[in-house]
């Protein structure tokens, strides 16, 4: 019979190899020195951008990491860490976490991978500065409709400038 410690330490990893296989991208982060109520508040903002965080035994975590074939992340795994799984788009989760960081400077960003690419701190703190997707389809939407609205004011204007031509035509013949 298993003891239950390592019956937990099992399901961890379990949980954590799954939920790699569903997750877009993956950052580590460092927890040490953050309250607990704090660490709430961070799952409450990463909820809103469809990420978890999910801390588990250091052990455990590499253990995990290995057998995804994700060895490039197990240096990464010091200390207390955390692991904030992403199921949609990462740049929330990205702004999420890095907002928290510039409100309580404990929590240390390590890396991740982003679609089977390892992503360094400043790689992620660069996609937090990145705008949401559909800010970046609205900029497309505008970008492909600026030169039609364009020409569309121009077209407009000539049309103006030849209906007042023939207004101050049609009053030139009135007052001779």
């Amino acid at each position: 019979m298993k003891k239950l410690g390592l019956i937990f330490k099992e399901a961890s990893g379990n949980r954590i190899k799954g939920t790699l296989k569903k997750s877009d991208a993956v950052f580590i982060v460092k927890y040490s020195g953050v309250s607990s109520p704090d660490l709430s508040f961070l799952r409450q903002a990463l909820k809103g951008s469809q990420a978890s965080l999910f801390v588990v035994k250091n052990s455990v975590a590499r253990r995990a990491l290995k057998d995804s074939g994700l060895e490039l992340l197990i240096k990464m795994i010091e200390g207390p860490c955390g692991l904030v799984f992403m199921n949609g788009e990462p740049i929330a989760a990205a702004q999420a976490v890095c907002n928290f960081i510039k409100e309580h400077g404990e929590l240390k960003l390590e890396g991740g991978f982003l679609k089977d690419k390892v992503l360094e701190k400043k790689d992620i703190e660069a996609m937090s500065k990145l705008p949401s997707k559909e800010v970046l389809r609205a900029q497309v939407v505008m970008t492909l409709n600026s030169p039609i609205s364009g020409l569309v004011i121009t077209l407009n204007q000539l049309l103006a400038k030849f209906i007042y031509c023939i207004d101050q035509i049609k009053n030139k013949k009135t007052n001779s």
